[in-house]
C-alpha cells in the first residue's frame, strides 16, 4: 500500500497535538522532527542536501544547518538547541566524518540526549569510522566522542555508495526509515 505523505505528516501532527496540553503545543510547532548531522563538506551537496529537501517535501521539518542557519546566529546555541528540540537525528556518515569537531559533537548530544538515530554509511564502512587525537581536544571530549561513534556504528542503518546507488531508491528508503521512527517515537 502507498503512503501519502500529507497523510502520514497528518496523523503525526495530529496525534502529537491531541496528546499535549494547549501549552505545549507551542513549543512543539517550533521544534524539528529530524536533525541530519552531517559533514558539510562531503554531503551538503549530495545526500544531506537531498535528505533535507525530500523530507521537507514530505510536510516534516528536518534541520539542516545550510537551511535553517542564517548570518548572526550562534553556531552551538542554535544546533544544540535544534537537537534538544528533535524528535530523532540523521547522522550521515562520510570518509573524513571523524575529522569533523563539530560533527562529533552534534552526534555525542544527539546520543546523549537519548534520541533515536538512524545512521548512513555514505561511501565508509562502519569499521572505518574512528575518532582521531590531533592533540587539540582535551581527553575527556575524545572519550565522550568515541563512545557516541560507537553507538552508531552498531546501531542499523542505511549505506549507500555515492557513484554507483540508486539516489531515488537511497531517498525513498532513507524518508521510509525516517517515518518508521517518528511513528515509533511518537507512540512507543
Amino acid at each position: 500500500m502507498q503512503r501519502s505523505p500529507a497523510l502520514i505528516k497528518s496523523f503525526i501532527s495530529s496525534k502529537i497535538l491531541h496528546s499535549l496540553p494547549k501549552s505545549q503545543t507551542r513549543t512543539l510547532s517550533r521544534s524539528c522532527d529530524v536533525f541530519i548531522n552531517h559533514r558539510g563538506i562531503d554531503t551538503k551537496r549530495t545526500v544531506a542536501g537531498l535528505l533535507y529537501n525530500h523530507l521537507s517535501g514530505m510536510g516534516l521539518k528536518p534541520f539542516l544547518d545550510s537551511q535553517n542557519m542564517k548570518p548572526g546566529d550562534k553556531l552551538f546555541d542554535k544546533i544544540d538547541k535544534a537537537i534538544l528540540n528533535s524528535k530523532l537525528g540523521v547522522a550521515v556518515f562520510s570518509p573524513r566524518y571523524c575529522e569533523s569537531y563539530f560533527c562529533l559533537h552534534e552526534l555525542a548530544l544527539i546520543m546523549e540526549s537519548k534520541k533515536r538515530v538512524i545512521p548512513i554509511f555514505c561511501d565508509v564502512k562502519p569499521s572505518q569510522l574512528r575518532v582521531k587525537d590531533y592533540g587539540i581536544c582535551p581527553a575527556k571530549e575524545l572519550q565522550r566522542f568515541t563512545w557516541a561513534l560507537e553507538e552508531a556504528k552498531y546501531t542499523v542503518g542505511l549505506t549507500f555508495d555515492t557513484s554507483r546507488g540508486d539516489w531515488s531508491e537511497f531517498l525513498r528508503n532513507a524518508s521510509d526509515a525516517v517515518m518508521k521512527n517518528l511513528l515509533e517515537v511518537e507512540d512507543p
